[in-house]
């Protein structure tokens, strides 16, 4: 079953007024205790500023990422991305591809798409020596539903499961995203907010 017919095909519980009233109670802000992990990230990713578009398949990941550049004007601009595979992928729209931090976006993979807070885990794998703050502030995320964990502590597993011998560095997280709702918000003052597209194609 896809993500989307997961999220907005659910049955409703108004036949059920003994569950309307526990979900009531509970407040609006805490997750739902049995929501599959897959909603839960697309829930909290979303809440967090970013934009999420997703993609059956190659072919619509391609139209997803063309409307980006579209609408940021971004065709023939210079991209931050080390990613072999993503500069093969994403050939045919003149970009420059190379480390330049004045690109106009950053374009990588991730480890793992934590479904608890909405937040991105990333390493030294897409991330090499410099910290977040050293990239662009806008981001486009390739990733894929199978990359999906309920806690970051899942994801620590599979990244030292992957790499047993050679565990990458640098290991952290992207969750303070930055959009117009809240590029005042005072939460995130000072850190390292960045414009989050992802997109994310089902692979399961």
């Amino acid at each position: 079953m896809s993500l989307f017919r997961k999220i907005f095909g659910s049955t409703s519980n108004v036949d059920n007024p003994r569950q309307n009233k526990e979900v009531e109670a509970r407040s609006k802000y805490m997750p739902d205790i049995d929501t599959p992990a897959d909603e839960r990230f697309t829930k909290n990713f979303i809440l967090n500023g970013g934009r999420f578009l997703y993609a059956l398949n190659r072919e619509e990941i391609n139209d997803n990422f063309d409307n980006i550049l579209l609408e940021n004007d971004w065709y023939e601009s210079s991209v931050f991305c080390t990613d072999d595979n993503l500069k093969k992928a994403f050939t045919g729209y003149n970009l420059d591809f190379g480390t330049n931090r004045d690109a106009s976006f950053f374009l990588t993979t991730c480890e793992s798409l934590v479904a608890n807070d909405g937040s991105l885990l990333v390493c030294s794998k897409q991330l090499k020596e410099l910290k977040l703050h050293d990239f662009p502030k806008d981001v486009i995320v390739f990733g894929t539903t199978s990359q999906i964990v309920n806690t970051i502590g899942e994801g620590l597993r599979l990244i030292k499961n992957r790499n047993a011998g050679s565990i990458p560095t640098n290991i952290t997280t992207i969750k303070n995203f930055q959009s117009k709702e809240n590029d005042k918000n005072f939460m995130t003052y000072g850190s390292s907010t960045k414009n989050v597209y992802l997109l994310l194609l089902e692979d399961l």
